[in-house]
């Protein structure tokens, strides 16, 4: 198992909704510490650790829903369309549909397709090409 240089680790509600919740959207479970209430979930090199909310956490201010306000997750993959139209077939609730944006990176527009969807803990994670 090779790690990213960078893992966010979020703090979650219920660690079993959380897991259960990336699952469903095609996550694996790489490995976790059911006595820490934690886990380590990829899709498609992305990745992510998840730590159930206690008070000896990494707590910087009250922790209520939705978690994460101002920030999102960009999680890239190669089958944008597929996915989206599994998620839709899933009945997956979006938080913003698939749509085509574009971004300015130095002097060239970039087009991206992406689409947006809410964890259950208020993550957002913005799935895109």
């Amino acid at each position: 198992m090779n790690f990213n240089k960078m893992i966010p680790e979020l703090s979650v509600f219920d660690i079993d909704q959380t897991i259960e919740f990336y699952k469903s959207l095609g996550f694996e479970l790489i490995y976790e510490r059911p006595e820490d209430r934690f886990a380590f979930l990829s899709f498609e090199g992305s990745q992510f650790m998840f730590e159930q909310l206690h008070s000896d956490g990494w707590n910087t201010g009250e922790m209520r829903y939705p978690l994460g306000q101002g920030i999102n997750f960009s999680i890239t993959t190669d089958e944008i369309d597929c996915l989206y139209a599994r998620y839709k077939e899933a009945q997956v609730a979006f938080y913003r549909d698939l749509m085509i944006t574009t971004y300015r990176v130095d002097q060239i527009n970039v087009e991206q397709k992406e689409f947006l969807i809410q964890d259950p803990n208020g993550y957002l994670l913005r799935f895109t090409n």
